[in-house]
């Protein structure tokens, strides 16, 4: 468990920070190999990113051959409904074909639903996706953070924090960007605590993918239960097309999904990105490889970030949180050996010696090491 040094964060276990500054646009996400390319005068080719979490086996097999297939359909528009996707959704989820809205991915989804409600009040941990405070910002929505404190765990407090002033919580589950799980009992007192005040709740589970039991943490099953509830799910990280945008949204909730629709563009996704969902859906047995891999690089990388003393967060996700103590120049020395790591310092009760990084195959992961011991070594 982590345990956050004296100092670092400067917001309050149970204390409520309010923001909804506007601010000029600033890229806020990892995975801008470009700027990293420009910056250093390198060739993209050269560098190792490891501060998008992206599947490290890659695309499933027949994703990349249902792309080309689909560029001939691509002469006409994408089907505004996604169809056939959301079939396959359906079919895979055992969920029902109206309960699911596809979009432009999970942000474009958060955007769509900020826009259709237009909260005056939301509530939202810290650190979280940096993404939900932004689409609030752009809606005039009071923001309140609730720092999670030095365990960085979610917990009942925060259920607690939850008010009849508030129109929305998001949660994620595990959290971005600590990749720490919430305990089901906990997301239940929310959905319960939500309900009765009329707030809506925005579980984001994008990457509960990668959590072997996922059943024991999703509310996938409570749909119907809580109509307040909307939950996020990506195609992006599991299935490895960050560069094609595809998410989606299960809720009971026909009228919002409904507005959510009207909130954005008819066509939000592309042809190819439907025909990428659609083979990725049909992937046998890519999930459990995928977790299988992920779980023994993360067991490997944290035991080996932890041995050159950096504070490792016990994240259950692709990627994994630490702290290197008073050094906020990591990052940009690792840029110089070619390889990009997540800064955190924009994320609400992270300090600037916080970072994030993906996992990655082992040889990719030893190479991270390898550059980290000899930037740690040199120091500042």
């Amino acid at each position: 468990m982590i345990q956050i040094q004296s100092g670092v964060a400067s917001i309050v276990e149970g204390k409520l920070h309010r923001g909804n500054e506007a601010k000029p646009f600033v890229y806020l996400h990892g995975g801008d190999i470009c700027g990293a390319a420009e910056k250093s005068g390198r060739n993209e080719a050269e560098f190792l990113d490891f501060s998008a979490n992206i599947n490290p086996l890659g695309m499933p097999p027949g994703v990349r051959e249902a792309i080309i297939e689909s560029l001939d359909r691509s002469l006409n528009y994408p089907d505004p409904f996604c169809r056939r996707l959301r079939a396959a959704l359906s079919e895979k989820l055992g969920q029902p074909e109206d309960y699911i809205l596809c979009g432009n991915g999970g942000a474009d989804l958060i955007y769509r639903l900020v826009y259709a409600t237009r909260p005056k009040r939301a509530l939202v941990t810290a650190p979280a996706f940096a993404e939900y405070e932004e689409a609030l910002n752009q809606a005039g929505t009071g923001i309140d953070f609730f720092p999670l404190g030095k365990t960085l765990e979610i917990t009942e407090a925060y259920v607690d924090s939850l008010s009849a002033e508030h129109d929305m919580v998001f949660l994620c589950n595990p959290n971005n960007p600590t990749g720490i799980l919430t305990p089901r009992s906990v997301v239940k007192k929310l959905l319960d605590k939500a309900k009765a005040l009329d707030v809506r709740v925005c579980l984001d589970e994008c990457f509960l993918d990668f959590v072997e039991h996922e059943e024991a943490y999703s509310a996938a099953g409570w749909l119907t239960e809580y109509p307040n509830l909307i939950i996020l799910k990506s195609f992006t990280k599991m299935y490895a097309i960050p560069g094609l945008r595809l998410g989606y949204v299960l809720s009971a909730d026909g009228e919002l999904l409904n507005r959510m629709r009207l909130a954005g563009q008819p066509w939000s996704v592309s042809e190819p990105a439907q025909a990428a969902g659609i083979a990725a859906l049909r992937a046998e047995d890519f999930r459990e490889q995928t977790i299988d891999l992920v779980d023994r690089e993360r067991a490997f990388l944290k035991k080996k970030l932890e041995e050159l003393e950096l504070c490792v967060c016990d994240g259950h996700a692709n990627y994994l949180c630490f702290q290197a103590a008073g050094d906020e120049k990591l990052a940009d020395r690792m840029q110089a050996e070619g390889i990009l790591i997540r800064r955190c310092a924009n994320y609400h009760g992270l300090g600037a010696d916080f970072y994030r990084t993906a996992v990655r195959g082992h040889a990719e992961n030893a190479k991270l090491l390898e550059a980290l011991e000899k930037v740690l070594q040199k120091g500042t």
